[in-house]
């Protein structure tokens, strides 16, 4: 491709040598190879810029760079940008290099504080229900098909974004869906990229030491739904019981989009009376659609995964899917990784490992144990298992603490990804707000390994046993650096340890 060609549409100061042939693509440059062009551009952590003459020497025939500092090079090609265009400029050169792949697929972008993860796994089944082939960009994993890669960032960069498009079509997809992260909106990831459908969860706080404020937040999200570098989503689905949803709601009427709404009474897709049915394998209501009323049979639990599967069903609506097909898709989904997943190893309690990080998804989840526990009709006891991360928002540490012990009749307050930071200090932050309630039982064990089994030798016959904060991952980050460990894998070795054998593996039970 000509240098010229792979720059159609960039947002470019001056350009030399445009008939020029490029094989390859690149902003790493330790990746480049001979043919390929380097795209310079200041980042968070490094400036691309100062690697430009490393680029050259292993092979680079062209460069964009955009520093003003920096001048061609002689007998190399050079397009020069706008300062901090580097990723608009990236996005529009890797679509061009990939010939548009997105243009050929239904890509659904979902963006929110919570539920992007469950409602990504279930519009994917849902389209799989619907006999479509369709690919997955999420926090977890990318998949084509069976073809799974772990998921280094939710949502990548965008040249990888769009040679995994050009993968999904080149495998027959027609369809895809990701999560879209604020951190990736904020710093134009997506640039260039066509989504047809845009999907709102919901706004609580979050990303704050990233962000600084909840306006700053929201403003990131809001570019999905006005478009980033493209036309704005022909359709959008929004949560109308979340605020900033109808801030959205009001934004994207002004915008043209299609917009479909959910919630749980007073939208589009919503429970029939607002009433549900909630047990320990599943969750069954009413849904009301455009469409007519269906029945929904989930294996997801809570009241928290009633939102997520209304915002699937929007979305695949608004793909073209039948009621029917969606219907089935939710039925089909057993659980989704770290996720109210649940760890059975035959003893008479509920172990339970999920995501939840934020004040507002431990609030969710607590409250989706106390519902199970009350069912019973005994005096059964939620015991969580929870932590607060490193070099993250310290402000919502109290919030968490609080939110736990509200929730909880006990709190094993530990360590989840400290990064740089002294564990000890970290939980003394969460221990203001568990200390706000005067009523709250808790201890501390800062060593997330002997918390996890700690609270497993509290349980007793019936209670509910969460372990929150890490959900899939499989590392805990320390200042000495990352070292394995999965929330499942030592739950399970706990329960086996503690006498609890029942078809040990290591790994959990989508049952009880």
């Amino acid at each position: 491709m000509r240098f010229s060609e792979l720059l159609n549409g960039a947002e470019t100061v001056a350009v030399t040598g445009g008939s020029v042939d490029v094989s390859g693509l690149q902003y790493d440059s330790r990746k480049v190879v001979a043919g390929d062009c380097f795209v310079a551009m200041e980042g968070g952590s490094t400036d691309g810029n100062l690697y430009i003459d490393a680029a050259i020497a292993q092979g680079a025939v062209a460069v964009v760079s955009d520093s003003p500092q920096q001048k061609p090079r002689p007998r190399v090609a050079w397009a020069s940008i706008k300062p901090n265009h580097g990723r608009r400029v990236l996005g529009t050169m890797s679509a061009n290099f990939h010939e548009y792949p997105a243009k050929s697929l239904g890509l659904v972008g979902i963006t929110g504080t919570n539920g992007k993860t469950t409602t990504t796994y279930l519009i994917e089944s849902i389209f799989a229900a619907a006999g479509k082939k369709s690919a997955l960009i999420g926090t977890i994993e990318y998949r084509i098909g069976k073809t799974v890669v772990p998921s280094p960032h939710t949502t990548p960069e965008s040249l990888e974004l769009n040679k995994f498009f050009s993968e999904a079509v080149t495998h027959g997809a027609t369809e895809a869906v990701m999560e879209v992260s604020s951190h990736a909106l904020h710093q134009e990831r997506v640039f260039a990229v066509p989504f047809d459908v845009a999907v709102f969860t919901n706004l609580t706080r979050d990303h704050l030491d990233y962000h600084r404020d909840m306006d700053s937040y929201f403003a990131a999200k809001q570019v999905l739904f006005a478009g980033c570098g493209a036309e704005p989503p022909r359709a959008v689905v929004i949560n109308a019981d979340d605020a900033y949803g109808q801030k959205l709601i009001a934004a994207s009427k002004l915008l043209g989009s299609e917009i479909f709404t959910y919630g749980l009474k007073d939208a589009h897709f919503s429970t029939a009376n607002g009433k549900h049915e909630l047990s320990p394998t599943g969750t069954h209501f009413e849904m009301s659609t455009p469409a007519g009323d269906v029945k929904i049979d989930s294996q997801l639990v809570g009241k928290v995964n009633i939102y997520n599967i209304l915002a699937a069903a929007a979305a695949a609506h608004a793909r073209g899917i039948s009621m029917e097909d969606i219907a089935k898709g939710i039925a089909a989904l057993s659980h989704v990784p770290g996720r109210f997943q649940r760890v059975s190893q035959g003893q008479p309690f509920l172990v339970v490992i999920d995501y939840a990080h934020t004040d507002d998804a431990l609030r969710n989840l607590t409250s989706v144990a106390r519902e199970l526990v009350a069912r019973e009709g005994k005096k059964n006891r939620v015991i969580t298992v929870f932590g607060c991360g490193g070099d993250r928002d310290r402000a919502k540490r109290a919030m968490m603490g609080e939110a736990a012990g509200s929730g909880s009749d006990f709190v094993v307050l530990t360590s989840d990804n400290p990064r740089s930071e002294d564990p000890l200090r970290i939980i003394h932050d969460a221990l203001l707000g568990l200390r706000k309630l005067p009523h709250a039982e808790f201890t501390i064990e800062p060593d997330r390994k002997r918390a996890i089994s700690l609270a497993l030798r509290l349980a007793k016959p019936g209670d509910i046993v969460l372990i929150a904060g890490k959900g899939h991952e499989k590392v805990q980050i320390t200042r000495e650096g990352s070292h394995p460990f999965d929330d499942v894998e030592v739950a399970s070795k706990a329960l086996h340890a503690a006498g609890y054998a029942d078809d040990f593996s290591g790994k959990s039970s989508a049952g009880l």
